[in-house]
């Protein structure tokens, strides 16, 4: 754990620099806009250690897999969102020396992602190996305003000499991902342009064919008059740069503008992609930077209006949940059914930048409450257009009859994970998938989706589940063997409990929305009942029959299900035992002893009981959470906010509060010790649970909201808005109390602390523990 982020409400904030904190900073003060995005690097050379990183949403290579020892079925490839060009470089040379912080003495140094207005900026003052001092302030962003362009200002000033200084601005497109199974680059280059309007550089990805055009127009003030530039293609591949000397005096100023696009041919045909470019490049350098950056203010103040949370008592933690709200708002903004939200956003190259099971679990919760509905559906008409891919994955693995297995990971519904544990056995991510359908039903009031869209991958998923299982003649009952459930510190086991929870409730699900469907429009049912060739009398009876007599494994001693089969073979040593210098365990333990002890990466039977917290009385809940929480060492980022929700229901206020402000500072404050790598976005959104599930208690119950709200004792209030059934409904909750103001033209129905209320339109009430006011 790393505490050097100085806490404010508003902005996150390094001070002085530290080259061996210099990866972890570039993630955690990366910057994007739902369409591109790029991690921290400076924007002069840095010869130091550095992952760089700039993205382009939707732009994938198919690396081919690498492993060991082949096994039938495995993804012939690791789908990777591509390290693309780099078009915010600038060289900086005062007569013969380059500014280079490595190379440097670094004076002063503050790095500040401010997030209320949505840029990037840094100052540093530094002394030259000649003693030549320079001070540079320089700001960017990306801008969501308008998602085809982003900007920056980079501002020089020398401090105590004249010399002669070279500025060189230049897009490299000749770059790599560090995770390259083969060392391989990716890109080719199709084409360069330069012309008044600026640089443009056009670069296809090897197999898939993606074009993107980086276009970029740099503007160099001198003591505020314009400098020209000398465009120059250099004899270099994948490059395109300007340059330009001139002679600076102590105390005289540089400011260097750069407008920048990134069009892929995703959004436009590949003949238009230099014509727009140019013509986005222009708009953008008409306007100027100021204007640029007031817009993107304005935009982000539309967007905290929809769905800030404040935190009144608590600096740390209110600094978290903003953080995690803003790098959720700049990866995904559901504009574009085509893409989903990689674990890592546009922060590194991690996962592949692929879509994982954490939308379907974490993230639709948040963009359901935060965002248009059209978000959230958009997400889960994602996986209905990968429906026929999810049927060949499990084609692939022996399965047959439309059954459908969706992928671990992926960029076209194809599988491409490449390690068998997870591709074969993490079967589990079906359910969430089935799971996020009922959601998202149940919080809209959506029925059409089923009957549009879910129903079909219902029918596949049901049937996946069917030929899964099999009977136990020694069990009298079905089991599911060789699996791996969330927890992956468990690989080949049988009978996960959540696995076969999930998949029982799948079963029943599927047949009670093909009744809902049936019931409501039988003319597209029996579209549906053709399409999938179902068999509704022989399907349904088995898909039944299994979820009402699946195995799941309880110790009666305990009063606990258990994760697995022969859990309790395992020697039980409880976290608390476990010495701090042997953690995190992925990092200083072999796989070997990781999968022998009892020890768990993340909530595993406790993420059922989350999913289906009704089907369990608080008894049970207490003793399961007490048991597994004691044993899990959260070394997944997924894993914190659930233990917090549940904790929180359990009225257990200190771990509630610290699960929370772990999963909160995950990031923050390097908890795993892998941000250097990339955030870990898609469990942002648990942090967002954390206090509207967790604190707050929401829940969705007969169509009507539900809070049993309590406040955490570092807290003085909370407060936030929610969209629901669309309304924007504003809530504050200090101790023992909750004020929700319905702005809707119509009676709210609601309960607060298990009281039934109706609200009025337009008025705002305080519910107390016993009395309203």
């Amino acid at each position: 754990m790393k505490s050097y982020i100085q806490a404010e409400e508003w902005n996150i904030i390094e001070e002085g620099f530290d080259p061996h904190l210099n990866k972890i900073s570039e993630s955690i003060f990366s910057i994007g806009n739902g369409r591109m995005g790029q991690r921290a690097n400076f924007e002069e050379s840095y010869s130091g250690e550095t992952l760089q990183g700039n993205y382009v949403a939707g732009v994938y290579y198919p690396d081919k897999t690498r492993v060991g020892w082949w096994k039938n079925g495995y993804p012939e490839y690791f789908a990777k969102v591509l390290n693309a060009a780099d078009w915010m470089c600038l060289e900086l040379k005062v007569d013969d020396e380059i500014v280079d912080l490595s190379l440097c003495k670094v004076t002063a140094f503050k790095r500040v992602l401010n997030m209320k207005a949505g840029y990037l900026e840094r100052s540093f003052t530094a002394e030259l190996a000649s003693g030549k001092q320079i001070k540079v302030i320089s700001k960017r962003f990306f801008s969501i305003a308008n998602d085809e362009v982003a900007a920056l200002h980079y501002q020089l000033v020398a401090l105590n000499f004249s010399a002669k200084l070279t500025i060189s601005s230049f897009i490299d497109g000749d770059v790599k991902n560090q995770d390259s199974n083969y060392d391989e680059k990716f890109w080719d280059e199709v084409s360069k342009t330069q012309n008044e309007s600026g640089s443009f550089l056009t670069m296809r990805t090897k197999k898939t064919a993606f074009e993107v055009t980086t276009g970029v127009k740099t503007v160099v003030l001198h003591n505020g008059t314009a400098l020209a530039l000398a465009q120059n293609e250099a004899n270099k591949e994948k490059y395109l740069g300007e340059s330009a000397s001139i002679a600076i005096a102590e105390n005289s100023t540089v400011d260097i503008y750069k407008y920048a696009t990134n069009l892929s041919s995703q959004i436009y045909d590949t003949a238009e992609l230099l014509t727009t470019a140019v013509n986005v490049i222009n708009a953008a350098v008409e306007k100027g930077f100021e204007v640029l950056l007031e817009e993107q203010a304005a935009a982000w103040a539309a967007k905290w209006e929809e769905g800030d949370i404040i935190i009144e008592g608590d600096v740390s933690a209110q600094q978290a949940i903003r953080f995690n709200i803003f790098q959720l708002n700049q990866t995904y903004t559901g504009k574009d059914a085509r893409l989903n939200i990689g674990p890592k956003g546009f922060t590194g190259e991690k996962y592949g930048g692929s879509t994982y099971w954490d939308t379907e679990a974490y993230c639709i919760p948040f963009y359901l409450s935060t965002a248009p509905q059209e978000v959230s559906r958009n997400l889960l008409i994602y996986r209905y257009k990968h429906l026929q891919k999810a049927i060949e994955n499990a084609e692939k693995l022996g399965f047959n009859k439309g059954a459908a297995l969706y992928p671990m990971v992926t960029m076209n519904g194809e599988e491409c994970h490449n390690e068998w544990e997870i591709t074969f056995e993490e079967i589990h991510r079906n359910g969430a998938i089935a799971f996020a359908i009922f959601n998202y039903i149940r919080y809209t009031g959506d029925q059409s989706y089923l009957k549009e869209f879910g129903l079909e991958v219902l029918i596949g998923i049901a049937r996946f589940w069917k030929q899964r299982v099999n009977w136990s003649a020694d069990k009298k009952q079905f089991v599911m063997l060789g699996v791996t459930g969330p927890n992956e510190y468990e690989n080949n086991v049988n009978n996960n409990w959540y696995t076969n929870t999930l998949a029982a409730w799948c079963l029943s699900y599927a047949v009670e929305a093909a009744g809902i469907v049936k019931a409501e429009d039988a003319v597209q049912y029996q579209v549906i009942i053709e399409k999938t060739a179902l068999d509704e009398l022989t399907e349904f009876a088995d898909w039944t029959a299994v979820a009402e007599n699946i195995y799941l494994p309880y110790d009666e001693e305990q009063g606990v299900f258990l994760q697995q089969d022969g859990f309790l073979d395992k020697e039980q040593i409880l976290v608390k035992d476990l010495p701090a210098t042997e953690r995190p365990l992925n990092q200083k333990w072999s796989w070997d002893r990781i999968l022998r002890s009892g020890f768990i990466k993340q909530a595993d039977v406790l993420q059922g009981m989350y999913f289906f917290e009704d089907n369990y009385d608080l008894e049970s809940l207490r003793r399961n959470f007490d048991f597994y929480e004691s044993r899990t060492v959260h070394e997944s980022s997924l894993s914190p906010c659930v233990h917090s929700i549940l904790a929180a229901k359990l009225n257990d206020g200190e771990r509630a509060y610290e699960f929370y402000l772990r999963t909160a500072r995950l990031d923050l404050d390097d908890y795993n010790n892998d941000t250097e790598d990339g955030l870990h976005i898609t469990s942002m959104a648990g942090t967002w649970m954390s206090i509207v599930e967790g604190f707050a208690g929401m829940r969705v119950r007969d169509g009507h909201l539900s809070f049993n709200p309590f406040l955490p004792e570092q807290w003085n209030s909370f407060s936030f808005i929610i969209g629901f059934r669309g309304v924007q409904l504003r809530i504050k909750i200090r101790k023992e109390e909750m004020a929700i103001i319905n702005p809707a033209k119509e009676l709210l129905d609601i309960n607060i602390f298990n009281k039934s209320y109706s609200i009025p339109e337009g008025e705002t009430v305080i519910a107390y523990k016993g009395l309203l006011v």
